[in-house]
């Protein structure tokens, strides 16, 4: 039968309050405050990573696009018929529809996404596009080990999908950590599908995360406004400023909040101060040449497959296999 967007059950395993507060209690307790990404999206959130991505400097969204309309074809011919595709951080879903433009019966699609309202907007507009394909979305962490929903009907491989070149967000052990996790969710005989960006001018990439329009700025405040809401913390949201620079040795944009004054901020009972220009890290995005991105593969037990790239080599698709032989 036809899956239409009413008859999808979400499998809902979204961090609880409780879970929150740990987490914010755990990053301001840290010698470098720090809080994790993933606090990013709530429903807004995820809204103004959508408009990031319209933004004239931010090269990736759309560099990443044009691959997939130039390449689709090719990468639906390597991932072969009746692929299981699970998609980490499935977001709008733009370049989810076109790789399931291309593939041949897929056996089911399982985005597994932490906002709730992006995912099922996502999955709906997949579901109409789709009818054929059933649609197993996952209400999730995807940085936990995932206990992924039992297959409809049996897959000839699994493929990890995780476009927008998210794993960039991850500091190399935590990369590794996600690659190895993946390679067991993959299961023998599966693959990994992933977006990387590469190393370029590093003005092009410092001006990608600090956008004239200044919607980076409201998207990375609105992880305070979100946790003021959510978790009842007490951040003066006006007291904090957005930095994003890139670090050439490191290669990477470390985004930060910065206080702009001496001030206290409560999480439930506990107090925690910050000095004025003390910074609380809050995303790294690395970026890797062909060979860094290799040798980081390799470390979580994968092999890089095949490539594709645009033209100006700014970004790529990778296709990523146990690089064991049994694999």
């Amino acid at each position: 039968m036809s899956a239409q967007p009413k008859d999808i059950r979400v499998d809902d395993r979204h961090p609880d309050v409780e879970d929150t507060l740990e987490v914010v209690r755990r990053g301001l307790s840290a010698k470098q405050k720090k809080l994790p990404s993933r606090l990013f999206y709530d429903e807004r959130g995820s809204a103004l990573f959508e408009r990031i991505c319209e933004q004239p400097e931010y090269y990736l969204t759309r560099t990443e696009i044009a691959i997939m309309r130039d390449h689709a074809a090719d990468i639906a011919q390597v991932l072969g018929p009746d692929v299981r595709l699970v998609e980490y951080g499935s977001g709008s879903g733009i370049k989810t529809r076109m790789l399931l433009e291309h593939l041949h019966t897929p056996a089911a699609y399982v985005p597994v996404e932490i906002s709730r309202s992006a995912l099922m907007e996502s999955v709906a507009g997949l579901a109409s596009r789709f009818p054929d394909v059933p649609m197993q979305p996952v209400c999730a962490d995807f940085t936990q080990p995932l206990r992924l929903p039992v297959a409809i009907r049996p897959p000839r491989r699994t493929v990890i999908y995780f476009p927008g070149s998210t794993i960039g967000n991850f500091e190399a052990k935590d990369a590794v950590r996600i690659l190895r996790q993946m390679r067991a969710e993959m299961s023998m005989g599966g693959g990994v599908l992933v977006g990387v960006d590469l190393k370029k001018d590093p003005a092009q990439i410092e001006a990608a995360y600090n956008d004239a329009a200044g919607v980076t700025r409201e998207f990375t405040l609105n992880m305070l406004v979100r946790l003021n809401n959510e978790v009842g913390t007490d951040f003066d949201v006006s007291a904090f400023r957005h930095r994003a620079r890139y670090n050439a040795l490191a290669g990477r944009i470390e985004t930060d909040l910065v206080s702009m004054k001496r001030q206290e901020v409560h999480v439930g009972g506990d107090t925690f101060a910050f000095r004025e220009d003390e910074a609380m890290h809050v995303e790294y995005s690395c970026k890797y040449s062909l060979d860094d991105f290799a040798q980081m593969a390799a470390k979580a037990g994968l092999s890089v497959a095949q490539v594709w790239m645009d033209d100006e080599r700014r970004f790529s698709v990778q296709y990523l296999v146990r690089a064991d032989p049994a694999g």
